[in-house]
């Protein structure tokens, strides 16, 4: 089973600060609660330390991550590899009257038992946080 999940974010300011934070791949790896360690591995590449709070699962999760399309200030996406989870997320930005829509799409294919369940129940609390930290970078 495949998770997937858009949610849209109103935030009020420009899309170039908005951009500031969602292109940079350790803040975005920062506002998910599952992520250990961060480590920058390339240009485009990083490494994410997930710890997953499920049954038979006793240590981090290498997660090999890649930034495969930028288009500045409009559009981010990235992948994500390992042996437990496949990810793919997408954040594209568009100027409003009021600030910028942040759109954002996930999709979380697990290849373990548990993995699936665990973002079914929790990615939209993920997604929360992911808000609350643009939220606090966008404060003046």
């Amino acid at each position: 089973m495949t998770v997937r999940v858009e949610r849209v974010f109103e935030l009020p300011a420009p899309p170039a600060d908005v951009w500031a934070f969602i292109a940079d791949a350790e803040r975005r790896a920062g506002a998910i609660s599952v992520v250990e360690d961060f480590e920058t591995t390339g240009d485009r590449t990083a490494t994410w330390h997930v710890e997953l709070p499920i049954p038979r699962m006793d240590r981090t999760i290498a997660v090999e991550t890649e930034d495969v399309e930028l288009d500045e200030p409009r559009y981010v996406e990235f992948v994500g590899r390992s042996r437990a989870m496949n990810v793919q997320g997408e954040h594209t930005l568009e100027a409003t009257d009021d600030g910028t829509r942040l759109i954002n799409r996930f999709i979380v294919d697990g290849r373990l038992p548990g993995v699936e369940t665990y973002f079914k129940r929790k990615l939209d609390d993920e997604l929360a946080n992911l808000e609350a930290d643009a939220r606090a970078f966008l404060e003046p």
